[in-house]
């Protein structure tokens, strides 16, 4: 196995990566490895300057991560930014990792505890709609983060963001079904209108549906005043699901969104998903 240290940041813990087996006891490391830590430092890449840019200004961040799994994105982004923050000038910064598989909480909490980390980062067994109405978690955020949070998690996700007034969004999707569901459910009514043609087979439906899920979100967060860029991962290649949602509040005019985002919704045949898609209840702008 080749040598890997000139893939491994400046600063990172070794023991770390060990511990979450993208490094080998002898600090080796397979294509695997190389490429899921390849990954998460180009998503970190993304993140850091959002990260910096809260602490400039308010002098700690608080940033909660949906869907968190084994917590990759959120034990690096702690060992390469918060760490050495937290060292120089104790602050109330803090991660949040939210996952609903208890196991991998339970793993995260003992390896954060292990590392000495515990004081910045909290893990909470609790699904994404579950933690918007949780006490364990601040009234409001700093940076939210979902990476390949399935289906409408990630919808939960951007939910979450909102209601805890969240400067910065940043999102992977993954699976997105419930779109396609919908569509499929509707295709008769729908192509009475020729641009159903786009999702009449069954391929094209679970493939439109997809591309229209992550344009709704991005219509959604525009109606409550971000600003959105949809870019692609690179480093990504042998996943599909390699588009990159980064939204930053910045209070812009609303009403033109709201209307695309009702107007996609009805022309489309998804009304029953204006629930999910919404957007606020009064606009003045």
């Amino acid at each position: 196995m080749p040598d890997s240290t000139h893939d491994i940041r400046p600063g990172q813990s070794i023991e770390l990566l060990k511990a979450l087996h993208i490094l080998t006891r002898d600090g080796k490391m397979n294509q695997d490895s190389r490429r899921k830590l390849k990954q998460v430092y180009h998503l970190f890449q993304f993140i850091e300057p959002l990260l910096q840019s809260v602490q400039d200004e308010r002098g700690a961040v608080t940033l909660v991560d949906h869907g968190a799994g084994k917590s990759y994105l959120g034990f690096i982004l702690y060992d390469l930014f918060f760490k050495a923050r937290a060292e120089a000038v104790p602050s109330s910064s803090h991660i949040y990792g939210i996952e609903t598989r208890e196991e991998l909480v339970q793993r995260s909490r003992e390896l954060a505890r292990h590392l000495g980390f515990a004081q910045g980062m909290s893990f909470l067994n609790l699904s994404v709609a579950d933690s918007i109405a949780s006490r364990e978690l601040p009234p409001t955020v700093d940076v939210v983060t979902a990476l390949h949070a399935c289906d409408t998690a990630t919808d939960d996700a951007i939910r979450f963001a909102l209601e805890k007034k969240a400067r910065y969004v940043v999102a992977v999707p993954c699976c997105q079904a419930e779109v396609a569901s919908v569509l499929r459910k509707n295709k008769a009514r729908a192509l009475a209108d020729p641009l159903a043609e786009i999702w009449r087979h069954p391929l094209h439906t679970r493939e439109f549906g997809s591309q229209v899920t992550n344009v709704l979100r991005c219509l959604q967060l525009e109606a409550h005043g971000y600003q959105v860029s949809v870019t692609e991962l690179v480093g990504w290649e042998h996943s599909m699901k390699n588009e990159l949602i980064i939204a930053q509040y910045k209070n812009l005019p609303r009403k033109k969104p709201a209307e695309r985002l009702q107007e996609m919704l009805d022309r489309i045949g998804l009304q029953q998903l204006k629930d999910r898609f919404f957007a606020p209840e009064s606009i003045d702008s």
